[in-house]
């Protein structure tokens, strides 16, 4: 499985490239405005995008969707409870049915409390978290559609991930670009107000 992190945006956001090596296919999670620099990425490791995934409907996740989509002819794909967010996507997820991408099938966990259509994408030990769950930190809740009660439940759901699960969030927020289940649970400011706090 292939995951390419790039920095893109103007808010320290994390745009991915997931790809399957077997098959040459490949999806982007939350392109940002860099849409050349994506495609290239993904031409040196002979991946061929299809698919867009947003991970929610704010500005900044979906700022490289029609571009990556008039340069690749990629789908684009949200939940349905974003749809008013970015209306122009080709699929509307309902449920949490899986993507595929070559032969690496991604879980879909609906995750809203940042956004009502708020999710998270799983496969094989890596976690893509948009801005449900930062390194350290989570999501914000004060913005149209926020709720933190509900952030906090969608929270607790993926902490039930195991402690070696790898947590790609969607900004560059944290210490490092990258963590893990467990770490978080030991060391993210939220864990004891969203009850999965496990002492060091």
């Amino acid at each position: 499985m292939f995951i390419k992190q790039l920095e893109t945006g103007y808010l320290d956001n994390f745009s991915y490239i997931v790809g399957c090596p077997q098959t040459g296919k490949a999806l982007v999670i939350d392109p940002g405005p860099e849409v050349e620099a994506i495609v290239a990425d993904a031409q040196a490791a002979g991946l061929q995008i299809e698919t867009i995934v947003n991970t929610h409907g704010h500005g900044d996740h979906t700022a490289g969707n029609a571009a990556l989509k008039d340069r690749t002819g990629a789908r684009v794909i949200i939940h349905s409870a974003d749809a008013d967010r970015y209306p122009a996507a080709d699929r509307f997820l309902t449920d949490e049915t899986p993507l595929q991408v070559g032969e690496i099938l991604l879980e879909v966990i609906h995750t809203p409390g940042h956004t009502p259509g708020g999710i998270c994408l799983h496969a094989r030990g890596n976690l893509f978290t948009g801005d449900t769950l930062f390194v350290g930190d989570s999501g914000r809740t004060d913005l149209a559609g926020g709720h933190r009660p509900t952030l906090g439940a969608s929270i607790r759901r993926l902490m039930q991930l195991p402690d070696d699960t790898v947590v790609w969030p969607g900004h560059d927020y944290g210490p490092t670009p990258s963590s893990t289940i467990g770490w978080e649970k030991r060391h993210n400011v939220n864990a004891r107000e969203y009850g999965f706090h496990v002492p060091p």
